[in-house]
């Protein structure tokens, strides 16, 4: 068989999701600027996540331990989301769901259903922890996504509001754990 152009074959990387530390956060806050260009969340931001909820806090580091994606969650109160950027001081002693925060791929692993299986391991967590749901905010047009992932989109005038600061596409998701 003969190849036509100039393609290199590329190995499919050796990818494996474990738990973040804080020696990932450098590389968490540059995946993240790559992901969510428009929705800025520093480096302090990811490690307040992680101070608060190491449980739910993974990258997907490749045969070199580097960072090649991450996904962040904590528990948080339903139809709610926290502002963009901004340290949490505690979780709320009324959260009621598992809030998936933020969870992005380097554009060189993406495609590779990676976040597949790292959304089913985080929705078997919450669901053993008594987590009722998932819930999330959808940004940059990723509803669809979120869809295939069994995430329903929920509609409500306060939610609108609330959601502004994330952008007109912006939607709030819940995948329900109970079924």
């Amino acid at each position: 068989m003969e190849f036509q152009g100039d393609a290199v074959e590329q190995p499919l990387p050796r990818l494996n999701w474990r738990a973040m530390t804080a020696a990932d956060l450098d590389a968490v806050a540059d995946i993240a600027v790559l992901g969510f260009p428009d929705h800025f969340e520093g480096r302090d931001c990811f490690g307040n996540r992680l101070r608060l909820n190491p449980s739910g806090c993974f990258v997907l580091a490749d045969a070199d331990d580097r960072p090649r994606g991450y996904l962040v969650a904590y528990p948080w109160r339903a139809e709610a989301a926290p502002a963009l950027n901004v340290l949490i001081e505690a979780i709320p002693a009324d959260a009621s769901v598992m809030y998936l925060h933020d969870l992005a791929l380097h554009p060189d692993v993406r495609g590779g259903g990676w976040t597949r299986t790292m959304v089913e391991r985080l929705a078997d967590q919450a669901r053993d922890a008594g987590w009722p749901a998932l819930a999330l905010v959808a940004v940059n047009d990723a509803a669809p996504f979120w869809e295939r992932r069994g995430f329903a989109v929920v509609e409500s005038p306060a939610l609108t509001a609330k959601l502004a600061s994330y952008g007109p596409d912006a939607r709030y998701m819940v995948r329900d754990l109970t079924a």
